[in-house]
């Protein structure tokens, strides 16, 4: 990996957390101090660490059988990193709920209290699968980074690992909201994983014109379930249209709704332009980059909102 290459990826892990920050302030003002900011930035890290794991295993097969084992050596070393976002990420969140729930500071949160949390009630079980998984799959990226027995493990356990969190959301009670909000969960990671890792490997013209329509061919009816599902969500989550104004959830829930449609129009337009020029080879690499990352930034917010709306009270 070039310098070049690497500085690039440290700017833009830089400029994600910097945008997590903003999003979790955002959602912090929006809900009237209603939800915790450090909960939700870590909610909104682990989440997007998930669904990069979840994206850079898969990346490979959106391309020819020719190339996949270059963008699964490119992947490699992202993927470790995402991975260990995601636990460390995982692990403060447990230490956060744990203090949260037994009513005292993290730096005063006994051993006992901790493992009593994590063995003793659903929130602490769900969070400690969380940390597990990702441990499993920083390992397996770490041992065998391009064995396709790993990649189907990864993948199964990144997906387990955003429904397990999924479910212990603000809305998780009821089987239909649950199961909404668990589909609604893997869409929102496959679309943003998987963008993401295009990012992340793809470095030529050809691979932006082979990789970007079979991406968008799939997304597509990714983004109609995303839709569909969040609407079902929303349905189950509020009593009524005026919560929408007048709770903190409800608020979060507009500003999350607000930078989706931002994200779907600029995803139309994509689809229209940039995905055009990329099959004609009249974009260059670095322009695919430069647009994927707004699709990215943008994201990224939505996500991060998300993340907000499973901690408002």
């Amino acid at each position: 990996m070039t310098d070049r290459r690497i500085r690039s990826r440290v700017a833009a892990l830089g400029f994600g957390a910097a945008l997590v920050a903003a999003a979790t302030a955002l959602a912090w003002l929006v809900s009237a101090g209603q939800l915790a900011p450090a909960m939700t930035g870590v909610r909104a890290a682990a989440d997007l660490g998930a669904a990069v794991c979840l994206g850079l295993v898969l990346v490979p097969r959106l391309d020819g059988p020719r190339y996949r084992a270059e963008l699964t050596d490119r992947a490699a070393v992202p993927l470790v990193v995402a991975a260990g976002i995601w636990l460390l990420a995982e692990l403060a969140r447990t230490l956060l709920a744990a203090a949260e729930i037994s009513g005292t500071a993290v730096a005063g949160l006994s051993l006992s209290t901790l493992v009593d949390f994590a063995w003793g009630t659903a929130p602490g079980r769900a969070a400690l699968f969380s940390v597990v998984v990702a441990g499993l799959v920083g390992a397996l990226a770490l041992s065998m980074p391009r064995s396709p027995t790993a990649a189907v493990a990864i993948t199964g356990m990144a997906a387990a690992g955003i429904a397990a969190r999924a479910v212990t959301g603000h809305v998780s009670d009821g089987v239909l909201t649950s199961m909404s909000v668990v589909v609604h969960s893997l869409a929102a990671a496959l679309w943003f994983g998987t963008l993401a890792a295009l990012a992340l490997t793809v470095s030529a013209r050809g691979q932006w014109a082979r990789m970007l329509p079979t991406f968008s061919r799939y997304a597509l009816p990714g983004v109609a379930v995303l839709v569909a599902t969040g609407v079902l969500t929303a349905l189950g989550a509020l009593d009524s249209a005026g919560a929408v104004f007048q709770t903190g959830y409800g608020r979060v829930l507009l500003a999350k709704v607000v930078v989706t449609a931002v994200v779907l129009v600029l995803a139309w337009a994509h689809r229209g332009g940039w995905l055009r020029a990329a099959r004609a080879h009249r974009v260059g690499a670095q322009d695919s980059l430069r647009r994927s990352m707004v699709e990215l930034a943008l994201l990224t917010v939505a996500l991060t909102l998300a993340a907000g709306l499973t901690v408002t009270g």
